[in-house]
């Protein structure tokens, strides 16, 4: 059984798809165009203890309870398709995480939504592009505690570390991870 599910292939879930296992945590990998997951596995499958899904029920049915998925798809209404394609096959307690450049009143959102449907959303900005992905990113969750105490344990590991310390930490509730990001963003540009 895997420990966690990456969801998008993209780079960025690539990245930290390999990372998570480079640092030793079961990660099974589902992307909707299925090709890229056999990429994926053809190019990395050798990384780490990987599985591929080629359905939402497939990659349900590899994960350890409560199942802890992280979405890295486009910002917007991919986020939502990619919700409503997962959740009918999820149950109360397991926790989606959403790792893209949402708008925080959108994870406020999905988090009320998926609450009331018994299950847990963390709304997660990851920085660090590319490279980070790999090899340490800063990272910001925010949403549902007791979801974030599930995932830190991987998050603080594959974060980026200054002086010891995990670039990784509870942001607050609702949309506050991805409000940090925003701000991370404005400033980033601004520079």
């Amino acid at each position: 059984m895997s420990d966690i599910a990456v969801v998008g292939l993209a780079t960025m879930g690539m990245n930290l798809a390999r990372n998570l296992a480079h640092h030793g945590f079961g990660v099974s990998v589902y992307n909707r165009t299925t090709s890229r997951v056999d990429d994926f596995m053809t190019q990395h499958g050798s990384e780490g203890a990987f599985m591929s899904a080629h359905t939402p029920q497939e990659l349900v049915s590899q994960l350890e309870k409560p199942r802890r998925i992280l979405m890295m798809v486009k910002a917007g209404a991919p986020v939502d398709e990619t919700i409503d394609h997962l959740a009918p096959y999820l149950e109360p307690g397991d926790i989606l995480i959403d790792g893209g450049n949402s708008y925080f009143l959108d994870a406020v959102r999905r988090g009320k939504a998926l609450e009331a449907r018994g299950l847990r959303f963390i709304g997660t900005g990851v920085s660090g592009g590319e490279e980070g992905a790999l090899n340490g990113p800063s990272i910001m969750p925010g949403g549902a505690r007791d979801a974030y105490q599930q995932v830190e344990p991987m998050l603080t590991t594959i974060s980026a570390h200054v002086d010891g310390e995990p670039c990784c930490t509870y942001i607050g509730p609702g949309g506050a991870g991805h409000y940090v990001k925003m701000v991370h963003n404005g400033i980033e540009y601004a520079d």
